[in-house]
């Protein structure tokens, strides 16, 4: 089994019910298991301007699937909730991002792990920190340290326990 942080992102047709329900279609996979849910925060979109505010969340899975392979069931699980991909960083219904993936660092055409903005964003950062206060990257940096560095402007917590509804 491989430990593995999605990072959750909604900001149409109910975000927080977007992410419950992702949340428990993830948890319903049978090569996957939820080991911890983060809170339930909501933060400023980054992209185009004018869109809604984000609700964001994180899972910590255990998995016997490949990266790939799990990247093309959250690909799948956001197609479900009506995922559709038009504008880059626009408004969706469900974005499912693979942020680490054990200790591996993997860079190909589909996939690059960890994820090449987690870093700077603090809306990821802050629900995978909720999970694991203690996380360290594959290149040895803190994710609290990181979250340091980006601050916490623009984010605020929702919900504090899972279901958030």
């Amino acid at each position: 089994m491989t430990t593995a942080y999605i990072a959750l992102g909604s900001n149409l047709e109910n975000p927080g019910l977007q992410l419950q329900r992702a949340v428990d279609d993830i948890d319903s996979l049978p090569e996957v298991e939820v080991s911890g849910c983060s809170k339930l925060y909501i933060s400023d979109p980054v992209g185009p301007k004018g869109q809604p505010d984000y609700c964001n969340a994180a899972v910590r899975i255990e998995t016997r699937l490949a990266p790939l392979a799990l990247l093309d069931i959250m690909q799948a699980i956001e197609n479900d909730h009506g995922r559709v991909r038009t504008v880059r960083w626009g408004p969706r219904t469900l974005d499912l991002d693979i942020i680490l993936y054990g200790d591996n660092i993997i860079e190909s055409e589909r996939l690059t792990v960890p994820h090449y903005q987690m870093h700077v964003r603090n809306f990821v950062l802050c629900p995978i920190l909720d999970i694991d206060p203690e996380l360290t990257l594959p290149d040895g940096r803190k994710a609290a340290t990181l979250l340091a560095e980006v601050g916490t402007d623009g984010i605020e917590v929702m919900a504090t326990h899972y279901p958030w509804f």
